[in-house]
């Protein structure tokens, strides 16, 4: 396997233990012995554990926005919003990616991984505005469902038939942002 083949394996394995275990519950050793290397080799090829976990979940954070981008192609406004939250609901079925965000912000509490996810957020935030053209109180509502369906997703809501699972699996029109704008929360 080459270096950069294994590095990519290694990066899937670390993906996958970051996401349920969070950045200090995982184990470097557990990566290694799964991808059958020794745990000197993981720290050979990533510096420090840290460092493998900030760049997992910058990288978790990239997919979907990039996604929302690409989905959004050359449309702008609220037919760009709508395709941008459709590549997002879709993206939630990626578990493992949205798990590693959800760690990320959970691990916050580092000043480094703060300014990482901070950075992330800007930049997911900052291609909603730029791509839409939409005010920051829509994109802001925009966001924040996102991050509720998030929440949902982590829970895994489509499996419970409770009332309010449902509320929250409801999807949301793209007419909802119509009412919500700058403009209209003065």
């Amino acid at each position: 396997m080459s270096r950069s083949e294994r590095r990519a394996q290694i990066a899937e394995i670390a993906a996958e233990e970051f996401a349920a275990h969070g950045l200090h519950g995982a184990s470097t050793e557990a990566i290694a012995k799964k991808a059958g290397i020794s745990q000197a080799y993981v720290f050979r090829i990533f510096g420090t554990k840290k460092a493998l976990f900030l760049e997992l979940i910058q990288e978790a954070f990239g997919r979907v926005t990039e996604g929302m981008q690409r989905s959004a192609g050359d449309d702008t406004g609220l037919t760009a919003l709508s395709e941008m939250g459709q590549q997002y609901y879709d993206s939630l079925a990626d578990r493992t990616n949205l798990l590693l965000q959800l760690q990320g912000l959970a691990a916050c509490g580092d000043p480094e991984i703060q300014e990482a996810v901070r950075n992330s957020f800007a930049d997911m935030w900052t291609a909603v505005a730029g791509t839409t053209g939409l005010d920051p109180v829509t994109v802001k509502t925009f966001l924040a469902y996102g991050m509720l369906l998030n929440s949902g997703a982590a829970m895994d809501v489509e499996a419970l038939d409770e009332e309010w699972a449902e509320g929250v699996r409801t999807r949301i029109r793209p007419d909802l942002f119509r009412h919500i704008s700058g403009e209209t929360n003065q």
